[in-house]
C-alpha cells in the first residue's frame, strides 16, 4: 500500500503579535488543503518593518497561542527573514519528501512574484490563500493565471477574520483597551512584560489608529 505524502503547512510571518485571524486561518488552511501540520515561522527582522518588537517574545507569545491545536508548532531558523534562496532548501531538507503549501494572506499576493526566485517557490510548491478584507476570489485567480510561473496547486477561502490586524491589536494593548481578535495569551504575556509601550510602538499606533 502506497504511503500519503505527509503535507505541511508553512506560515511565515511577523506575528507581531500572533493573534486570532493568525489562528483561524491556520485552522482553516488545515482542513481546506487537507494539511497534516502547520508551522508558523516568525521572522527575525521582517523586511519594510521597523520597531517590531523582540523575537524572543514573539516566539513565546507564538506557542503560548498554539498550545491549544496539536496540530500547530513554531519553527525557528536562523535566518533573519525568509527568503526563498536560502529559506526554502532548508525547509525542504527537514522535512524531506513532504509536500509544502505556504500560507498567505490576499494582501500580499500581488507582490509575490517579484520576490527574488519566486519563481524557485512557486515550481514545486502549493498556495493557501486566505481572502482579506474585501479581496475578491475571481480577481485572485485572474491574478494568479498572469503570474510566467504556476504554483502546483492554490487553495484559496475568506479568512473568518478577515479585518483583524496586529497594527489593531498593538493600538489596544498600548491604551489598555480590549479589542476583537486579542488572544487571551497574549494579553497577559504583553501586560506582564511590558511590551507595546515603548515610544517606537506609540508612534505606531498614531499611524495606525
Amino acid at each position: 500500500m502506497k504511503q500519503r505524502t505527509p503535507r505541511i503547512g508553512i506560515y511565515a510571518g511577523t506575528f507581531d503579535p500572533v493573534h486570532a485571524g493568525h489562528i483561524t486561518f491556520a485552522l482553516q488552511a488545515l482542513e481546506a488543503a487537507k494539511l497534516d501540520r502547520v508551522y508558523f515561522l516568525p521572522e527575525r527582522q521582517p523586511r519594510n518593518k521597523s520597531g517590531v518588537e523582540h523575537f524572543g517574545h514573539r516566539v513565546a507569545m507564538l506557542h503560548r497561542a498554539l498550545r491549544p491545536h496539536p496540530q500547530f508548532d513554531v519553527l525557528e531558523l536562523v535566518d533573519v527573514k525568509f527568503s526563498v534562496l536560502h529559506t526554502l532548501p532548508k525547509l525542504q531538507g527537514q522535512f524531506g519528501q513532504a509536500q509544502l503549501a505556504f500560507l498567505f494572506g490576499s494582501d500580499v499576493i500581488s507582490d509575490l512574484p517579484d520576490w527574488p526566485n519566486s519563481e524557485q517557490l512557486l515550481h514545486g510548491s502549493e498556495l493557501v490563500i486566505g481572502l482579506r478584507n474585501q479581496d475578491d476570489e475571481s480577481a485572485l485567480e485572474t491574478t494568479i493565471r498572469s503570474w510566467p510561473v504556476s504554483p502546483v496547486a492554490v487553495t484559496s477561502f475568506p479568512s473568518y477574520a478577515p479585518t483583524v490586524s496586529s497594527d489593531q491589536i498593538r493600538a489596544a494593548l498600548y491604551q489598555r483597551k480590549p479589542t476583537g481578535g486579542l488572544l487571551s495569551s497574549v494579553k497577559r504575556y504583553s501586560d506582564r512584560h511590558w511590551l507595546y509601550i515603548s515610544l517606537a510602538q506609540r508612534v505606531a499606533v498614531t499611524e495606525h489608529p
